[in-house]
């Protein structure tokens, strides 16, 4: 347990930094295991990381923006398998309660959470209550709020966040939202067109 409070305590002095502009770079990320959050074929050519955090207005720029059509032109497609790791910015509290209310979704409904918690977030940020936009994504679990509140009570739940935080940072994932595809890396609000640089010739080969 110190040892899991040091390893936090030295997560949170380097917080990446959410940000909206553009660039690339080559990196790393931990390979996709069972415990990813895996949206699309799992059998895609083309795998798609995002770490991103559910405080971050820059992440929510582009779900709200870029996501649909992303989705529906490779993911629907069974040309990518999307993944979404959480990767924690200030404020901290909001950003680690958040991403535990999506891991604490029922079996399918992960993605649903990730959609409602950035869709709102403008309005939690703006005109709060910052307790309607946890009370908007709870209603998207597929579970009842005690349900929720007692598996957000385990440590391990914001252990798993801090351990895909870690193995982000140590891909060079320092600013959300930051981009991998098949471990190219792109930085912030990236648009459809550049994504689709970036994918289409490992579609071609």
């Amino acid at each position: 347990m110190i040892l899991f409070r040091r390893l936090i305590l030295v997560l949170m002095l380097a917080l990446p930094v959410c940000i909206g502009g553009t660039a690339t770079a080559q990196g790393a990320p931990p390979r996709v295991t069972a415990a990813d959050q895996v949206l699309g074929d799992p059998n895609a050519p083309v795998t798609v990381i995002e770490y991103g955090s559910f405080a971050c207005p820059h992440c929510a720029e582009w779900q709200i923006g870029v996501f649909r059509a992303f989705k529906e032109r490779y993911i629907d497609t069974g040309q990518v398998r999307f993944v979404f790791r959480d990767l924690p910015t200030q404020p901290v509290q909001e950003a680690i309660r958040s991403a535990s209310i999506a891991r604490c979704a029922a079996p399918g409904r992960y993605f649903d959470v990730v959609h409602t918690l950035f869709l709102w977030q403008g309005t939690a940020r703006n005109f709060g209550p910052v307790s309607e936009w946890y009370s908007r994504a709870v209603a998207e679990t597929g579970r009842t709020p005690e349900e929720i509140a007692a598996c957000m009570a385990d440590p391990a739940v914001e252990a798993a966040i801090w351990r895909t935080a870690q193995g982000g940072s140590a891909a060079g994932a320092t600013k959300t939202p930051t981009f991998f595809v098949n471990g190219q890396k792109m930085e912030g609000v990236v648009p459809i067109e550049d994504l689709a640089a970036a994918i289409d010739p490992l579609l071609n080969r």
